[in-house]
């Protein structure tokens, strides 16, 4: 009895097992034959956690698996990563994670991947807290331009940070305030390159160009400014175009016009000092290069992924396999669109038709190996399958139906001159069956070529790697970028001298006006000048009225002649050799008259009508503003003598100079008992008349 018992309980749960088999078994367009996208998923991820799609290589490669797979053991639960393209997924990716979690049977974490991003995420019989708030998070905070495996890092990293929720409050923040602006890429691409290339080139010519060009026009404007001369602490100097006769100075000098010409300028800028500043610039220019090149140092867009040869034929491979033997291929990683009467009536009009007939039902995507072309695909396919046949591609997502003809049997131009019927467009589900059959129908009726034909050659897919490669940094759009940085350059340093200018005249306009220098800042006046002072005052002022002359914009036409006549007047007085220096020999009275005549053209340009006249006590002290009636101490007839306001108050000493024959050594005597036009100002003869003294003086008319 007790074996009778074991039987039957044997054989009852025999038959409760055999039922809950059959009612488990899929039926109709599920057949075991024919397994359908969730069984097809499942077993892949019963070979491997993660699943690649073979029909994405140029974006996500079959052999980066085991990268994603490095990821997903961060997560410290079974984790089943699939990566498909997105048209596998339809509208409803957490579906399919639930169909295939439940043909496969397993506790984990199921990630769903494509070539758009992170599609979905759920757990199944393990707990990780923060899974959904990591997948709000990701679609949120990832570039537009992220890879799915830098997005599933991303997921991960989100996940065991222990602060998902919060991240995602943050990221879905930001995205309501950018709107639908997409930010910043993560990865460099090629517009993005020329920009690149555009603005090195620029940096690279146009910082240094604008460095060397300021640089050398401060030090040019220093010289003219200093007109240093190295020996003897002498200066250049204006220079008459007369020449001196007598008074001491070199004589046959030829007579000159009564415009007299500026201080001799010093000349081109030295080779010497050019060349390491152009070196310096050629320096400069290279670091720039090379800093670019360490910033901009991307050569690829992307993460780096390479498809390998074998990831770019894995789905060619797999096709033309399934073709071999069944003329009706159905990808089995796609949403299937035709139930199983469908498939067996398509399968049973492919055997009737005297031609060969193949129908492939799988996407075609830009990323797949073909680049997008189906042309391509079938050629690929054809040389796989090496026979000849009518091949068809539709797309199980779409409905879409395309033709290529490498059968030598049929015309193509028939079915190509029915475009209303063979448009294909409208939902897969409903379309798709009754358009191939329909296609099926025209092919039946075609009419037979008598000649074998073949489609026109495809172009060439782009190679995965040259598509991801980047222009190199210094091509494309870098030479019109240095072309822009030269003009630049000379933009940059025609607003620095400009605005160098305009400061320098505006820091002279606010220098306090000294008595007499026509707003200069109030200059030295010894009464007893020593040599060396009046060797030194003599190159400053100098140089000081040259720099007015050039920097003056538009000044009275009796002002200007006026200034000219003071500088070529002081020009003859101390420069007999017309070599733009102070001669050696040039005397105190010599020297102290060229100051006052600097200082008096200063004044002419400055505040004209105060140039007139100069202070007879001591012309060192600039225009005189004032005439007052003085009685000489000895009872001679009063006299009105200018002075200047500072001697109206209170009489200063009178100047006094040593005498040229004592070469700088001898006693101060008063300037009028000095021979020379000097004196002539000890009795209050104006500027005017002191210019043509000393032209006279020289015998220069």
């Amino acid at each position: 009895m007790r074996r009778t018992g074991w039987v039957l309980v044997t054989g009852g749960l025999a038959v409760l097992f055999c039922a809950g088999a059959v009612q488990a078994a899929p039926a109709g367009p599920h057949a075991p034959g024919d397994p359908t996208q969730y069984a097809y998923l499942a077993a892949q991820l019963r070979e491997s956690p993660v699943h690649v799609s073979d029909q994405i290589p140029r974006e996500v490669p079959r052999s980066t698996a085991p990268a994603f797979a490095r990821e997903a053991r961060r997560l410290g639960v079974p984790t089943y990563v699939m990566v498909l393209p997105q048209s596998s997924y339809g509208a409803d990716a957490d579906g399919l994670l639930a169909g295939v979690h439940d043909r496969l049977g397993r506790r984990g974490l199921y990630v769903a991947l494509s070539d758009s991003g992170l599609d979905a995420a759920q757990t199944y019989g393990v707990d990780l807290p923060g899974t959904a708030d990591a997948v709000s998070e990701s679609v949120y905070a990832m570039p537009y331009d992220a890879t799915p495996r830098e997005v599933f890092r991303h997921f991960v990293e989100v996940v065991t940070s222990g602060q998902a929720h919060q991240r995602a409050e943050e990221a879905r923040a930001a995205h309501e305030d950018e709107g639908l602006d997409d930010g910043p890429g993560l990865h460099t691409d090629t517009t993005e390159r020329e920009n690149q290339s555009f603005v090195t080139g620029i940096a690279v010519l146009g910082i240094p160009l604008s460095v060397l060009l300021v640089t050398v026009h401060a030090l040019q404007r220093r010289r003219v400014r200093r007109a240093a001369a190295a020996a003897g602490g002498g200066v250049r100097v204006p220079t008459a175009r007369g020449g001196a006769q007598g008074g001491g100075k070199k004589a046959g000098k030829a007579a000159g016009s009564a415009r007299q010409r500026p201080v001799a300028g010093p000349g081109p800028f030295p080779r010497a000092r050019l060349l390491p500043l152009m070196a310096g610039a050629a320096v400069l220019g290279g670091l720039i290069a090379f800093t670019a090149s360490q910033v901009f140092d991307d050569t690829t867009s992307g993460d780096g992924s390479r498809p390998t040869a074998a990831d770019m034929r894995a789905r060619i491979d797999r096709v033309s396999a399934g073709l071999r033997r069944d003329p009706l291929y159905l990808d089995p990683e796609s949403r299937s669109t035709l139930d199983g009467a469908e498939r067996d009536r398509l399968r049973k009009r492919l055997r009737e038709l005297d031609v060969p007939v193949v129908i492939a039902a799988l996407p075609t995507p830009p990323d797949d190996e073909s680049g997008g072309s189906t042309e391509l695909l079938a050629q690929q396919v054809h040389n796989r399958l090496r026979r000849d046949a009518l091949m068809v591609f539709a797309d199980p997502s779409t409905g879409g139906i395309e033709l290529v003809n490498y059968s030598p049997r049929v015309d193509d131009s028939y079915l190509v001159d029915r475009p209303r019927d063979l448009t294909y467009t409208g939902p897969a589900e409903e379309q798709l069956s009754r358009h191939l059959d329909e296609l099926l129908t025209y092919v039946a009726k075609a009419p037979r070529a008598k000649t074998g034909g073949r489609p026109y050659e495809p172009p060439p897919a782009d190679d995965p790697v040259e598509e991801k490669a980047l222009p190199g940094l210094f091509t494309g759009d870098f030479e019109p970028g240095m072309v822009i940085g030269t003009f630049a350059a000379g933009l940059v340093f025609g607003l620095v001298a400009a605005a160098r200018a305009g400061v320098r005249r505006l820091v002279r306009r606010r220098r306090p006006a000294a008595p007499g220098a026509g707003g200069a800042a109030a200059p030295a006046a010894p009464d007893r000048p020593t040599l060396a002072w009046l060797r030194r005052t003599a190159r400053q002022d100098l140089d000081a009225l040259t720099a007015a002359l050039e920097a003056s914009v538009a000044p009275p036409e009796e002002a200007r002649r006026r200034a000219w006549e003071c500088l070529d007047a002081a020009a003859l007085l101390i420069d007999g050799d017309s070599d733009g220096r102070i001669d050696a020999d040039a005397g105190p009275v010599g020297l102290a008259c060229a100051v006052v005549l600097a200082r008096a053209g200063r004044t002419a340009l400055g505040e004209p009508a105060a140039a007139r006249q100069v202070c007879h006590r001591n012309p060192l002290h600039g225009a005189a503003r004032r005439r007052p009636t003085t009685r000489p101490s000895d009872g001679g007839a009063a006299r009105s003598l200018p002075v200047c306001e500072a001697c109206r108050v209170t009489p200063g000493p009178v100047l006094r100079l040593r005498s040229s024959g004592s070469g700088g050594r001898g006693g101060y005597v008063p300037y009028a008992t000095l021979p020379g036009p000097l004196a002539a100002l000890g009795d209050g003869v104006g500027i005017d008349q002191l210019t043509r003294d000393v032209r006279e003086y020289f015998g220069v008319h």
